[in-house]
């Protein structure tokens, strides 16, 4: 079985109905050409790198799909360029590490699923494990009690010096 994956931009102003309906209309060519669908997945309003058709912003689908051959997709891809509803399309056949990846993605092992994940691990560890006793704190070290300074190496206490103006005018 060959696996392929076609995404296509449907154009923003249409309903919400409409918007579904156009994606449910290639879902069924599919299938009526004898596809599997492996996965669906509507990825939402997202905004276009460059105007396409005068337009800033798509509606963007992935399908994912298994044909025994590939005789179907000319036709298939003449209708996706025919329908106005459609902005861009591009389908592209999967290999092995294709499918690997879109497989590990839907699982949640890639994206942000994976980091939702990982949190939601690291919460729980943190709730099953006990809280630690709080570590005692260390006493510090006694202050080194201060050794008597030496005479000899003490500064001079300066004498108080008599003014020479006093002395003066005694004598006179």
């Amino acid at each position: 079985m060959i696996q392929y994956e076609v995404t296509f931009i449907v154009d923003p102003v249409l309903s919400g109905d409409e918007i579904k309906q156009t994606a449910k209309t290639y879902e069924d060519l599919l299938k009526d050409s004898g596809c599997a669908i492996v996965n669906n997945d509507g990825l939402g309003l997202k905004q276009l790198a460059y105007p396409i058709k005068k337009r800033t912003s798509g509606i963007y689908y992935v399908v994912e799909y298994t044909t025994p051959n590939g005789s179907f997709l000319p036709k298939f891809e003449l209708a996706l360029k025919r329908d106005e509803r459609i902005l861009r399309f591009l389908t592209v056949r999967l290999d092995k590490y294709g499918v690997k990846y879109n497989v590990d993605k839907r699982a949640g092992l890639i994206g942000k699923k994976r980091e939702k994940a990982k949190e939601e691990v690291k919460e729980e560890v943190r709730k099953a494990k006990p809280a630690a006793p709080a570590p005692k704190k260390a006493t510090p070290p006694p202050a080194p009690v201060a050794e008597p300074v030496a005479e000899s190496v003490a500064a001079p206490v300066a004498a108080p010096v008599a003014a020479p103006v006093a002395a003066k005018s005694e004598e006179e």
